[in-house]
Order: C-alpha cells, then structure tokens, then sequence
C-alpha cells in the first residue's frame, strides 16, 4: 500500500511539471525565465519551497533534533535578514533584469549598471556552476535518505531517481515546470508536517508533557543557545543570531531562489509575491524546528541518521496511503529544487561562460544534461550531510554574489576590477573562516559579506582620495 500510494502521488507531482510542456514555447527566455510571466502567488510558493525544501525536510528537522531549541534561531535569524534584503532588492533587481533583459543571474549582475563586463559575468557564471552543482547533489542526497528509509533502497538509487526526474522536469518545461512542482508540493508538505505535529505532540501527552521530557534529553538540549559560543557573554548569542541573520541577508545570493522574481510577471506584484513568500516561510520553519524537537521524544537517538526524522516520522505516526503522500512530496520537494539549481546552473554554462555567438536554445538543453551527470556524481561519490553541503554552498553564492548585488540596488557602480575583487574576496573570506573553526560562532557568511563591502568601500575612498589630489596639483 505504501508503495503504491508513493508511486501514484509521485506520478501526479511529474505530471504538474509535465503539463507545463501545454503552454511553454521553445526559447531560452521561456525556458529560463517564464516568459516574465508567473503570477505573485506561484512565485511567492515556488521561491520558498526552493529556498528549503531537502535543506528544511531533512536538514533542518535533522539538525533540530540533534541539537535542540537552539537551532531555533536558525529561523529567526534567517527569515529576519531575508526580509531585510528583500525590502530594497527585489524591485530594483525585477526592473533590472527586464530593462536589461538578462535570462540568467551572471547575466544580471554583469550588466546591472548599462555595461558589458565579459570577466564578471565568466567569474560569476563559473561560481554558480560549481557551487549550484553541489548544491543540487545535496538536494539528491536528500531524496535518496528518504527512498532508503521507506524502501531500504540503497543510497545510490534515490539519487540516480532523482536525476532522472530533474531530466524530465527540465526537458519539459524549465523554469514554468519547477514553479508549478513547487507549488503543489509546497501545499503538501506544509500540511503534511502541521498533521505530523498535531499527532506527534497527542501521542507524548501535549505540549507541557513534550515540553517536559524534552528537558530531560541532556542537560543542553533545551538551552536557548549553543554552549559552545566563541564569544563571552552576551556578545556571544548577540553574534550567533547576527551570524543567521547574514545567512538569510544572502537569499538575494542564490541565482535558483532569484531567477524566480526575475520571472514575475509585473514589478507591480511584487509586493503581494513576497506577502505568500514570507507567510509560508513562516510556517514552513517554525514546523519543521517543532517537528524535529517532538522527534527526538519518538525516535530513539541510539545509531540513528537525524536527517531521516522526518520519513522515519511519517511511517511510524501516519497510514500507509498517507504517508505515501507526505514520502512523495518530500522526494518531489527535493527533486524540484534540484531541478531549479540545475537550471540557473546550466544556464551559466550555456550563456555565461562561453563566447556569444555559441549561446543557444539547445546548448542550454545539453548543458543542462552535462550538469545534472556532474551533480549525480558529486552526490553518488560524496559522503556529507545535507545539511553542511547546503550550508557551504549557500554560504559561496551568498557571499560572493550578495553584496554586489547589494551595491548595485543601493545605486553604487563599482567598475569591473572592483566587482571581480569583491566576489574573490567574499569566496575566500568563506573558506578562511571555516578554516580557522569559527563557523559554530558566527556563520561564515557575516565576516565574508562585510570583507566584500570592505573592498567596494575602500575602492570608493580610494577614488575620492585621487581625485582630490589630482585636483590640488592642477
């Protein structure tokens, strides 16, 4: 029955995706970007279920129920600093990206300012190929962890499912494909995890009773932050949540999450597209950080994968038909996601990276092709979590991409040797911060962010400083 149930809800999910073939035309535009034509709704759905998805059912709940209250601040920390972003970037990067007509992200960022910068738009489009390809390979390796625990497939097979989905999405519709998947999906994830805590939280006794035996999981697992904390004193938990903060400042980072306000159909919605975006993420976080804490009073820690909480969770509490349901939303959340990621991925390939006149509509499908073997692999033959792979990529694009495009959007025009500086060094900072072990302390996306906005400041005083002088001597 359960088997069944998967298969027939999943089969629905590919046809949604399926049926967007009904009314997509074949150009690059269409295929990358929707025609500029998705309603507010479906943006604001599809936006926040490719923002989580695998990294919110699995990641998510799994570091929740490892950690404790503390992984709370994640969703605070997030959501605050996506909105803060949003706020002045989302409009200017809508309109931008239509007086430009830029199809792809690197394409965006290159020519925001009226210019042609050929060795920005290589270096970002190389970025975004790399660090979307391991991105995309987490979201496989989330898909596999479920397929292994309802099934007992083998890690290996979830994936090699997942890719070929992400085929047949791309192939048939793009960018109008994921959305649409997105959106159903979204709707029934959201309902699957609040009907998980309802009956999760019945079968310990309700809220106190959780609330109690909770407490009495380890001496640190219901402190409000991590004993860990670099920094004395108030300074420390003040800095954990600014770290977080930065993390969701960097959803304007990551071109998969972007592309679809690019797509929008009128800057004019824009508003009503983020009131869906950020009530349904809303929910979204704050269900999956109560199922990943009610999870660990049902599942016993002893041996056991936190990131299988959640379909562990829905074969021990829900019926076999349903669980079929809630198991392929989840797999069809990862998949779609996956298949945004490879998208903006091989749209860099195709148009980013190579010489012009190469560019086309069938270079994009064959790109497309070529990215989804390189994150196949990368997922077949890793062995990290999905929840740090989500964390170092998000972290990459976040920090070599957002601030530009927050220099950009606040009406600054760096010239292009400025540009290049502030994305290597804002991939750098990343890597220097892990190395140095201060990640647990302060997200690595702070530091990387403020260095890159150090050297566009420094460019600027650098350019008042000769000018000044250059006017003296005259």
């Amino acid at each position: 029955m359960l088997l069944a149930s998967f298969g027939f809800f999943l089969l629905i999910f590919l046809l949604i995706g399926f049926s967007s073939v009904l009314v997509g035309k074949k150009q690059s535009q269409d295929y990358l970007v929707a025609g500029r034509s998705v309603p507010p709704f479906l943006v604001g759905l599809s936006a926040v279920a490719t923002n989580n998805s695998g990294y919110m059912f699995i990641g998510v709940i799994g570091f929740t129920y490892a950690t404790g209250l503390s992984a709370g601040w994640l969703m605070v920390g997030w959501i605050a600093g996506d909105y803060i972003a949003s706020s002045f970037v989302h409009r200017r990067l809508r309109e931008a990206a239509e007086s430009n007509r830029a199809l792809t992200f690197p394409e965006l960022l290159s020519t925001w300012g009226g210019e042609e910068f050929a060795v920005l738009r290589r270096l970002i489009g190389a970025v975004s190929v790399l660090f979307l390809g391991v991105y995309a390979a987490a979201q496989f390796n989330a898909g596999s962890k479920a397929m292994h625990v309802v099934f007992g497939w083998d890690y290996h097979y979830g994936a090699i499912l997942g890719a070929v989905m992400v085929l047949f999405y791309c192939f048939s519709g793009g960018l109008r494909a994921s959305i649409w998947t997105d959106a159903a999906q979204s709707v029934v994830m959201i309902s699957a995890m609040a009907a998980l805590l309802w009956i999760s939280l019945d079968s310990v006794g309700g809220v106190a009773s959780a609330w109690q035996a909770l407490d009495q999981v380890s001496a640190t697992h219901m402190n409000w932050f991590p004993d860990s904390l670099a920094f004395p004193g108030v300074a420390g938990p003040l800095m954990f949540v600014i770290g977080w903060m930065f993390a969701g400042f960097g959803v304007i980072g990551q071109p998969h999450i972007m592309v679809r306000f690019m797509a929008l159909d009128s800057v004019r919605n824009l508003s009503r597209a983020r009131l869906y975006y950020y009530a349904w993420f809303i929910a979204f976080y704050f269900l999956a950080n109560a199922v990943g804490l009610v999870s660990r009073l049902l599942i016993p820690e002893a041996g056991f994968d936190a990131e299988l909480a959640l379909p562990t969770l829905a074969l021990q509490l829900l019926s076999p038909a349903v669980a079929g349901l809630v198991l392929a939303g989840l797999f069809a959340a990862t998949i779609s996601t996956a298949d945004s990621l490879i998208l903006s991925c091989s749209a860099a390939l195709s148009r980013d990276l190579p010489p012009a006149r190469w560019q086309s509509f069938g270079l994009t499908r064959y790109s497309t092709l070529a990215v989804i073997v390189l994150a196949l692999a990368i997922a077949l033959l890793g062995n990290a979590s999905v929840f740090q792979l989500v964390i170092v990529a998000w972290a990459v694009l976040a920090s070599a991409l957002g601030p530009l495009l927050v220099v950009y959007a606040l009406g600054g025009r760096p010239v292009q040797w400025v540009a290049v500086l502030m994305v290597c060094v804002g991939l750098a900072t990343v890597y220097g911060w892990r190395a140095a072990g201060l990640s647990e302390s302060v997200y690595e996306v702070m530091p990387a962010m403020l260095a890159s906005w150090l050297v566009y400041i420094m460019a600027v005083m650098w350019a008042a400083l000769f000018s000044s002088s250059r006017g003296i001597r005259e």
